[in-house]
């Protein structure tokens, strides 16, 4: 079923609530494998699934692709139909915020303040506003987000907790390409010759791994950064190591190997189109580094 407005939305997940729980997964449309995997999450963790689709004004700010961000509705439905989504919410933005932009939002705090947030400010005010309004509306008892977007995925847990939410937030994997290219609604502004110069993002992740058992945080970063720096077409915004939890950066003496986990993360531009990826890397305690 195909809901476009709150009082569809409701008659819709009425019956669905009586008979078991419900899986949310927000999207902004133009959906992909990625996307198919965060469903066949949703289905594994509850009983019936909701997609929304909606391209939310909030987080894109000036100058931004928000004009432009692929729309793809009458495809993105039969996908969900394929997938076995039991509910579909497709709002229009007067749908989802009746008396105009909203003057209560919810704020990101410090964590939405650097890497992404610090280029794109606002942004994830944006993403929190909508998403809490769809775990309003939705009321769902998991949702699913993908891990792609690392930081975002850490900010919704923070709002969830620091907010007392009744959602458990699940992440779900980074989908890619045979070649390693991680799947992104934007991936469709890419030609075949953006393409393989976007691929130098998972190419800089892999080589990072390799080297990570071993390696100081500034072995880690400088071989990720070799393989960016060797792609000319390529503007890089951050390659960082962050802490997983904090977003703060690693910090390196050159010697001491760090403690893991920690993230390595990357923001970059192929021509007009702006890609990020991350990796979890293990890298080794005190102990396992003479």
């Amino acid at each position: 079923m195909v809901a476009r407005t709150r009082d569809e939305l409701s008659s819709a997940l009425e019956p669905l609530r009586s008979k078991g729980s419900i899986a949310l997964v927000p999207t902004m449309g133009a959906l992909h494998a990625g996307h198919r995997s965060l469903i066949g999450l949703g289905h594994e963790l509850a009983d019936f699934v909701v997609v929304s689709i909606f391209l939310n004004p909030l987080q894109f700010g000036a100058g931004e692709d928000l004009s432009r961000y692929p729309q793809t509705l009458p495809d993105d439905l039969v996908a969900c139909e394929r997938e076995g989504v039991d509910v579909v919410f497709a709002p229009t933005v007067d749908v989802m915020y009746p008396s105009g932009r909203p003057t209560v939002t919810v704020h990101a705090g410090p964590l939405g303040d650097v890497l992404e947030g610090a280029l794109r400010p606002g942004h994830y005010d944006g993403v929190l506003t909508v998403v809490a309004k769809l775990f309003g509306l939705v009321r769902p008892a998991v949702s699913v987000f993908g891990d792609k977007d690392a930081q975002q995925l850490a900010l919704i847990r923070r709002m969830v907790d620091d907010l007392d939410l009744p959602v458990r937030v699940e992440g779900a994997p980074t989908v890619r390409t045979a070649d390693g290219l991680a799947l992104s609604s934007r991936n469709i502004y890419l030609d075949a010759d953006a393409t393989e110069h976007a691929l130098a993002l998972s190419q800089a992740l892999l080589a990072a791994n390799e080297i990570a058992p071993a390696a100081t945080v500034g072995e880690v970063l400088a071989a990720a950064r070799q393989v960016l720096d060797c792609e000319p077409e390529l503007a890089v915004d951050y390659c960082v190591l962050v802490d997983p939890d904090t977003f703060e950066p690693l910090l390196d003496d050159g010697i001491t190997p760090v403690r893991g986990p920690a993230r390595l993360l990357v923001a970059a531009r192929v021509g007009g189109t702006r890609l990020i990826d991350n990796t979890l890397l293990r890298l080794p305690s005190r102990g396992d580094r003479s």
